[in-house]
């Protein structure tokens, strides 16, 4: 195998097997960065999809997931609220499509929503689609196809559903659902007619075949959307003394996942505040998106900051995959 051979073959259109992709892993950091940005500026041009999010319903999870800060069954003095009204959810949207943001997400704690809290998230992205014009993806939990149909009907056109980790490594970092729940969960939403944004978060404790085998399992499943998350290790999480990934290790993630996922939107998400150039270098190497503004429980990047970042890198904020 061969670094610039690989490169080719990407190029020329062939997939990268697992065996292929742990070597990449190895390979010479600042080699690899240029080859999958040369990858991504084939298949992505000079594309970049920024989106922000709400935390439209904070706390009190039932799920056990260990890096999260919104599980009841740890001590983080997260914020706790229900869902919040459509007012307010639609003057957050507006402000952000006012700062030249296309892609808005309403976000929800919890394993998933009700009926009724469906209906009102749908109304929600009704007064959205008619007074404000933004593109919505909705992160709501473990839905069924009805619903996703609901909300796809409302005006939404993407939902947001991490694998999270590897699933090998899944109940490793969640006991009270599974990775085949969530696979069934994007399944049902690509069914129901709307796309899938999927990633999973790095430093829980995975190996470097944990990531790549989740890299391959969103390519299986046709997502172009792929939020690669930064482990914050807060306070009362059960992650909270994990160390933090290196800026390095990083952009040896995002290379290698470019190589995997060639035309995606390989989007850095939570903690890349982390990051001492919050992710300059990432979108050198092979990311070409981010959420920008406020994570769900910690502070992000401001909008203007981020905007000012594509300018100085020659990206153009654009919808891809729509």
């Amino acid at each position: 195998m061969d670094l610039e051979q690989l490169t080719n073959q990407v190029l020329r259109g062939a997939q990268v097997s697992k065996q292929e992709a742990m070597f990449l892993s190895t390979q010479p950091l600042e080699a690899l960065c240029e080859q999958a940005d040369k990858i991504r500026k084939q298949f992505c041009a000079n594309q970049f999809d920024i989106c922000t999010i709400i935390n439209a319903k904070s706390g009190r999870c039932s799920e056990n997931c260990k890096f999260c800060t919104q599980s009841s069954h740890h001590n983080t003095n997260a914020p706790a609220y229900p869902l919040l009204s459509t007012e307010e959810i639609v003057a957050h949207a507006k402000r952000n499509c006012e700062q030249g943001i296309l892609r808005y997400s309403i976000v929800t704690s919890g394993k998933g929503l009700s009926d009724a809290e469906v209906d009102d998230v749908c109304e929600a992205i009704r007064k959205i689609k008619e007074e404000v014009g933004i593109f919505v993806c909705v992160s709501l939990g473990l839905l069924k196809e009805p619903q996703f149909r609901k909300l796809k009907e409302a005006g939404a056109s993407r939902v947001h559903n991490n694998l999270e980790t590897s699933q090998k490594n899944f109940s490793n970092i969640c006991t009270t659902h599974t990775f085949a729940d969530k696979v069934a969960t994007i399944r049902a939403a690509q069914t129901a007619g709307l796309s899938v944004c999927s990633g999973g978060i790095m430093g829980i404790g995975e190996t470097i075949e944990d990531r790549i085998d989740l890299a391959l399992s969103l390519r299986e499943l046709g997502i172009k959307s792929v939020p690669i998350n930064l482990l914050n290790p807060i306070p009362g999480t059960p992650v909270e003394h994990h160390a933090k990934l290196t800026q390095e290790e990083m952009r040896r993630i995002v290379a290698v996942y470019r190589f995997i996922l060639p035309s995606a939107s390989i989007r850095l998400a939570g903690g890349r505040g982390l990051l001492p150039d919050k992710g300059k270098s990432c979108f050198t190497s092979g990311a070409n998106a981010a959420i920008s503004g406020d994570m769900l429980t910690t502070a992000g990047i401001s909008v203007q900051a981020d905007m000012q970042m594509l300018k100085e890198l020659g990206y153009e904020a654009k919808l891809c995959h729509e």
